[in-house]
């Protein structure tokens, strides 16, 4: 029986149609003991210009194809090799530059999360931890790094818990033994309270604005919708018979995916008179038909959503000062405002975790507790009612 090695391969540039290619090339033994030579391209010379750039996106490969080599063979990896390997298993969209694939109803990440994740990589972790190797970062030192950075504190929780995420990964594939991250104290306590509206400044704004813009934030006010499932809704996720959203979908920076969890995925009631709201804009919208977005673009022709930020930024903020609204309002405010008020309303703590379909809330809820659906209408009419002051429908 021929003994495994470890194997480190070649990288060579290799000429292709389109342009010059890094291609990595090693043997493998196969299960008769003879050898196979094998080859895989690792990125392109505009992707990777130089050898050095090529050779890091080549670690993590490195470590998938020596899995079965004894792991004293295998030297202690940098954090930069783990980051590369973490990608290309926990966070495949970015690493491979796709569309998000449709959800299997397996455990992965949503390209939101995703998306979160990368962005906390390149700008904290890699540049502080890049060259590390994962025996050499220590708890304390984590702590003594997050501690003076002028960033919220659950800003410097987020960073912390997805280096603890990347030694977890490092432990499953048995490259570390223990996770110092574990040991990393840093509080997510909130260092002031979000704004939230009062029912008179959500009708304030609804009245100075106008469609697409009013229908958008009608919907976000009076379902608590995250704003990528509301511009990720398509004409035949709504049933004006059951007066119901099917959220399938979640659009962010354009990207369509499945939404955030499984409880996202449940059905959102809706009240006679937002259903009418939602009826009319259809009508004059220029994209009615069944597969078009709610929110389609005119000027990218139906193909894409609006852009949710840009028709804030240009229409909503001089629509606050028009309502003279001073607090800091973003689309995540009327969200905040719809689980703040319901639980004012006298909701029943487990029918607000419904409505905001979390996967939990903590502290006011006993996980074992149901809401029914009629529980959950009668609560969504009765805030509508409250906002606009209407008599709720019987």
């Amino acid at each position: 029986m021929r003994r495994t090695r470890y194997q480190k391969g070649s990288l060579k540039l290799a000429e292709r149609q389109s342009s010059k290619v890094w291609e990595f090339r090693w043997r493998e033994v196969q299960f008769d003991g003879t050898i196979r030579r094998k080859n895989v391209v690792v990125g392109t010379v505009q992707e990777l210009p130089t050898l050095s750039a090529a050779q890091a996106a080549l670690d993590a490969l490195r470590l998938d194809i020596n899995q079965q080599t004894p792991q004293q063979l295998i030297k202690d990896i940098s954090l930069e090799t783990l980051v590369n390997h973490y990608r290309q298993h926990e966070m495949p969209d970015i690493f491979l530059k796709r569309k998000p694939a449709p959800d299997t109803g397996e455990d992965s990440k949503s390209y939101a999360t995703q998306k979160t994740y990368e962005g906390y990589l390149r700008k904290w972790i890699l540049p502080r931890w890049r060259s590390y190797r994962l025996t050499e970062i220590k708890a304390v030192e984590v702590e003594r790094w997050l501690k003076p950075l002028v960033l919220a504190r659950g800003t410097k929780a987020k960073i912390r818990n997805i280096m603890s995420a990347l030694y977890s990964h490092a432990i499953r594939w048995e490259w570390a033994d223990k996770n110092p991250i574990s040991s990393v104290r840093q509080s997510a306590k909130r260092e002031f309270t979000p704004d939230i509206l009062t029912p008179e400044e959500i009708m304030a704004i609804l009245k100075e604005l106008s469609d697409p813009l009013r229908m958008m934030v009608e919907l976000e006010a009076f379902t608590g919708l995250r704003r990528g499932e509301m511009i990720g809704l398509k004409w035949e996720d709504v049933n004006f018979d059951t007066l119901v959203l099917h959220v399938r979908r979640s659009v962010v920076a354009m990207v369509e995916g499945a939404p955030k969890t499984e409880a996202s995925r449940k059905e959102v009631p809706v009240d006679a008179q937002l259903a009418e709201s939602l009826w009319t804009w259809k009508q004059k919208a220029a994209y009615p038909m069944p597969g078009d977005w709610v929110f389609a673009s005119p000027h990218m022709k139906g193909r894409q959503p609006y852009w949710p930020t840009s028709q804030w930024r240009h229409f909503g903020r001089p629509a606050l000062k028009r309502a003279g609204v001073t607090k800091d309002v973003t689309f995540h405010t009327f969200r905040h405002t719809f689980g703040t008020l319901l639980n004012a309303n006298g909701e029943n703590a487990k029918v607000v975790q419904e409505l905001l379909r979390h996967a939990s809330l903590k502290v006011t809820t006993d996980v074992y507790m149901q809401a029914v659906s009629h529980q959950k209408r009668e609560a969504q009419g009765r805030f509508a009612s409250l906002v606009r002051g209407t008599t709720p429908a019987r």
